[in-house]
């Protein structure tokens, strides 16, 4: 039995908790924040869903030797705060020889991370970044697909999380901090084309998929959904791509606003008030994405397509979750902490050996097939 700890205690860390306590059969686990009312909101909820009493710990996670302190008798932490973080807690881990996976969102960051491996190694400790929804799910319903083939010619992916009614003129709502949301929207994404990594701008390739349960979906390209797998499958496979699934007329209402300007971090002089115009975006358009009653729905496809026992061959893999009326817990929240869970019990069951690990190499398909049918993931598998 191992002592978790999940750092950050909102929407995705309470979820990643839950799930330690239903499947990862913790010997404690300590959550950290610098807002004593989530941190109780989090407790309670945990307690309430399990019977399970969680450790609480009030810190501002910038105060480092409290933070190394705290985290000497714990196995394994999640960072669940904000990106910008992700460094600097590697560091920590690696201080405090405690084993970290995170929810990342940002490449150049994971690469930084990774070059720290023989560090993590010498003190003993696994670091896994980019776990979540996407990227880190989608990651592992990509190799999920691609498994099973003599040869991988091509690997797509399309995922998004949508709420069930939306409302015009957004059809969106914000299921997680708004600057990672425009993070996702701005900058260029990596793909493989002809077997070599591509920088791809956002927005680019929209193109219209069908979803049974759903109707007809856009998607475009984001940027950081596949974090590091398209170097680790360069000339390997021919073309690698993921994009972003939303309902019709988002992506021209994004385009616009990035074309206004409102995407840039400088700041603008108005008179006599500077101000950066992301702020001033984020500050105008978040009241209108927030719901309190939000019931949302998530949407992921993967296709390969190869060759099988000699024959050209396409696999196909979807997989849909909603809002649990049970739990409460969007689904976005459920793919996103529970694939941090899934790792972090890959880790403390010592599957992957120290140092620092992508996602691609961290966990397989097949295991994370084996974790989602625990959980009751509805996976459909089609191969022709």
């Amino acid at each position: 039995m191992k002592k978790y700890c999940v750092i950050g205690s909102g929407r995705q860390g309470t979820a990643a908790a839950y799930d330690i306590v239903s499947h990862g059969k913790p010997k404690s686990l300590t959550v950290i924040d610098s807002n004593n009312h989530n941190l109780e909101k989090c407790k309670n909820k945990i307690k309430k869903l399990t019977n399970f009493d969680v450790d609480i710990i009030n810190i501002d996670i910038n105060d480092e030797n409290r933070l190394i302190k705290s985290l000497l008798d714990i196995d394994i932490f999640l960072s669940s705060v904000p990106y910008k973080f992700n460094l600097y807690l590697t560091d920590v881990a690696i201080k405090s020889k405690t084993s970290m996976v995170d929810l990342g969102g940002h490449t150049n960051n994971v690469i930084k991370q990774l070059e720290k491996s023989k560090e993590a190694k010498d003190a003993g400790i696994t670091i896994v970044p980019d776990c979540g929804m996407g990227p880190g799910m989608n990651v592992s319903m990509a190799l999920l697909a691609m498994e099973g083939f003599d040869k991988v010619e091509e690997v797509r992916v399309w995922d998004g999380g949508l709420p069930q009614e939306p409302n015009p003129p957004w059809n969106y709502n914000l299921f997680f901090n708004i600057a990672g949301l425009t993070n996702e929207y701005d900058g260029n994404a990596y793909f493989l084309r002809d077997g070599k990594v591509t920088e791809v701008p956002c927005f680019e390739d929209i193109e219209i998929l069908g979803f049974d349960s759903i109707g007809n979906l856009e998607a475009a390209v984001t940027s950081g959904g596949l974090s590091t797998m398209p170097w680790t499958f360069e000339n390997k496979i021919k073309l690698l791509e993921n994009k972003t699934l939303r309902y019709s007329g988002h992506w021209q209402q994004m385009i616009a606003f990035r074309q206004l300007g409102l995407f840039r971090e400088d700041k603008l002089k108005i008179e006599d008030v500077e101000i950066s115009p992301r702020d001033f975006y984020h500050s105008l358009l978040e009241p209108q994405l927030e719901e309190d009653s939000l019931k949302d729905i998530c949407i992921m496809r993967t296709e390969a397509i190869g060759v099988l026992n000699g024959q050209k061959s396409t696999k196909t893999i979807e997989c849909i979750e909603k809002y649990d009326e049970h739990t409460e817990f969007l689904a976005m929240e459920m793919w996103t902490g529970y694939h941090a869970s899934m790792v972090m019990q890959h880790i403390a069951a010592s599957n992957i050996e120290s140092g620092a690990y992508p996602i691609e190499t961290a966990l397989s398909g097949n295991d994370f097939y084996k974790y989602a049918l625990s959980r009751n993931y509805k996976i459909e598998i089609k191969t022709s």
